[in-house]
């Protein structure tokens, strides 16, 4: 058999520990406080241990923890999602703990327990040739948005997505086609629903609807803009 690397994270507390693990399913193959503190837990065969931190170390807020390929990245994102939402009452979207939301064709989410110990969870067949600052097949207000689009879904990194995005319409919106505008304020706007920022998902919203657009536009930014609709109906439903 080939070897078997184990994730070993730290708890500062093993109660608090168990009671989230437990909560999103997983199951509890060894639990010890004395002398020392050692926790092993497994879901759908994959094992994740716990031990207290060095003594006098004071964990940061976040942490570097684990990669977990999966095959099926949506349904877990379902699972925990309907977990969390029993648990917490709502789904956990800020601070710890909490996930990331999922995107129709997004091919990784992340999820981080009470102590910061971070998950990334990733589709196993994850497509190897993501282009990193943009398709070369694309260029300008195109390439922007290409280019957030996989600093958001590939890179889970919200902030740099907004980014560029704010950067690149600063540059092009002179020169792009208005239903590339919108799909960028789009974009935007379900960024800014993701950080619960309601007024300024609006604000972009009120700029697509001032943008002049075909019906046929209109339709291709109408997927970005029901992401963001989606999105508020994922982070406030409830129980």
């Amino acid at each position: 058999m080939d070897d078997s690397p184990v994730p070993m994270l730290w708890t500062a507390s093993p109660a608090t520990t168990l009671d989230f693990y437990r909560a999103i399913g997983y199951a509890v193959t060894h639990e010890q406080t004395r002398p020392y503190v050692y926790l092993a837990l497994e879901f759908h065969g994959c094992p994740v241990h716990f031990s207290s931190p060095p003594k006098g170390f004071e964990l940061p807020p976040e942490l570097v923890g684990c990669l977990v390929m999966v095959d099926d990245v949506a349904a877990r994102h379902r699972e925990f999602t309907a977990a969390l939402r029993a648990a917490y009452g709502k789904v956990p979207a800020k601070g710890r703990p909490r996930i990331t939301r999922f995107r129709p064709g997004q091919s990784r989410f992340t999820l981080v327990d009470p102590d910061g110990n971070t998950l990334l969870f990733i589709q196993r067949d994850e497509p190897e040739d993501v282009e990193y600052g943009g398709s070369r097949d694309m260029e300008d207000l195109a390439k922007v948005i290409d280019n957030a689009r996989i600093l958001r879904d590939f890179k889970t990194d919200d902030k740099a997505a907004a980014r560029v995005l704010e950067v690149g319409l600063g540059r092009f919106a002179a020169t792009a086609a208005p239903v590339e505008r919108a799909r960028a304020l789009a974009m935007l706007a379900e960024i800014a629903v993701a950080a619960e920022d309601p007024e300024r998902a609006a604000r972009y919203r009120d700029e697509v609807s001032a943008l002049f657009l075909s019906a046929e536009d209109r339709e291709t930014v109408a997927a970005e803009l029901g992401a963001g609709t989606e999105l508020e109906r994922w982070l406030t439903e409830t129980r």
